[in-house]
């Protein structure tokens, strides 16, 4: 479903990344899901995304793609409700209660443009891949093409991206993405939705 540019996973902490002037920019980062600092691997990828973003006049909007009607699927609408409950973050759509799929997409990304000025999507999707990349995290610049792995012919979506890849890719994809395991895309979507809560930087309570 996506091109893998380049894997990393050497981010340590809040620090952001620097490269010397020769370095090909970092376009997609990997991170596995079991690894101790996984969380604040994906927060720093997110933090820097941010801030480049707002540098440029952006504002943020975290797009949660998916549906609860599959368990591989519904990695995107679990990071969102997840999110929303760690964060006052106002801008994130898709969660199991609305989620973002197939038939509602493109007019939730008209609402996005009509209502948000000047917006810097990152999108969250679930994946299939190699199965040595089975539960992991890739953060990168770029958008992603939902529903590619199906064979449905949906809009690129998104400035940055965070995917999880759930299961193995190649062959009878929608039975691979039912049969996926509900344990897996718990444990990615807590991945997600706490190092996006870091990396967004606001109050992770909403009683505070």
């Amino acid at each position: 479903m996506l091109n893998n540019l380049l894997n990393l996973s050497g981010l340590s902490k809040f620090t952001p990344v620097k490269q010397s002037p020769a370095a090909a920019p970092v376009r997609e980062l990997k991170f596995n899901i079991n690894k101790p600092n996984v969380v604040y691997d994906v927060a720093v990828s997110v933090r820097n995304l941010i801030h480049t973003a707002k540098a440029d006049g952006h504002q943020i909007v975290v797009l949660c793609i998916g549906t609860d009607r599959s368990t591989g699927d519904c990695l995107g609408p679990l990071t969102g409700t997840k999110l929303k409950a760690l964060n006052l973050f106002p801008l994130v759509y898709g969660t199991l209660d609305e989620p973002v799929h197939a038939t509602n997409l493109e007019s939730m990304l008209k609402t996005i443009h009509s209502t948000v000025a000047h917006p810097f999507i990152i999108a969250v999707d679930a994946c299939l891949g190699k199965l040595e990349s089975v539960g992991c995290v890739t953060v990168g610049q770029g958008s992603v093409k939902p529903g590619a792995a199906v064979n449905k012919d949906l809009p690129a979506v998104g400035n940055a991206y965070i995917t999880g890849i759930v299961n193995v890719g190649g062959f009878m994809e929608h039975l691979v993405l039912q049969s996926t395991r509900l344990n897996l895309v718990m444990k990615m979507a807590d991945t997600i939705a706490h190092g996006l809560s870091f990396g967004l930087g606001r109050t992770h309570n909403q009683s505070q």
